[in-house]
């Protein structure tokens, strides 16, 4: 199975802005400033226009919350601290099918076709791996200090 590009990103955003905030994180006398959509889509390489839908989609779920003016920025939430890989993965993705059996042109063999049936199972498989696990929980030591490495390289010396 292949996520689209948006679960993708979705996950590593949200896994770059559990780090962001993380207790402890500070910068200088004050809590370290959220990161900007521009700048988690800097820090993943991906277009900031594709950053800007996932991050809005994101924020429409609760799991993030985008805080505008001076200071502003992306935030994780509780709940997106929280949230299960698996359902979260399954709000991106959608319920269908991993193949298209029907539609347009359906397949011949649907009638008497086990191999639907298998790979259903393999899907929820794979999801039901995935249900246990939060953004919190992959972001854990080794993920985390990496996380933020992307960000202090990002911030770091320009060279032209």
């Amino acid at each position: 199975m292949r996520l689209l590009h948006s679960t993708d990103l979705a996950l590593r955003m949200l896994m770059r802005l559990a780090v962001a905030d993380a207790p402890g994180r500070r910068h200088g006398d004050a809590p370290a400033p959220a990161p900007t959509t521009r700048q988690v889509a800097e820090d993943m390489a991906v277009p900031y226009t594709h950053a800007a839908k996932v991050a809005a989609r994101l924020t429409h779920l609760g799991l993030v919350e985008a805080r505008r003016g001076r200071g502003g920025g992306l935030v994780l939430t509780e709940a997106g601290r929280t949230a299960s890989v698996g359902a979260l993965v399954r709000e991106f993705e959608g319920d269908g099918d991993v193949v298209e059996c029907e539609g347009a042109t359906p397949c011949p063999l649907n009638s008497g076709c086990r191999l639907r049936g298998a790979l259903r199972r393999a899907q929820e498989a794979f999801y039901a791996t995935l249900d246990p696990l939060t953004v919190a929980d992959i972001v854990a030591s080794p993920t985390g200090p990496l996380l933020l490495g992307l960000a202090s390289h990002r911030s770091g010396p320009k060279t032209s």
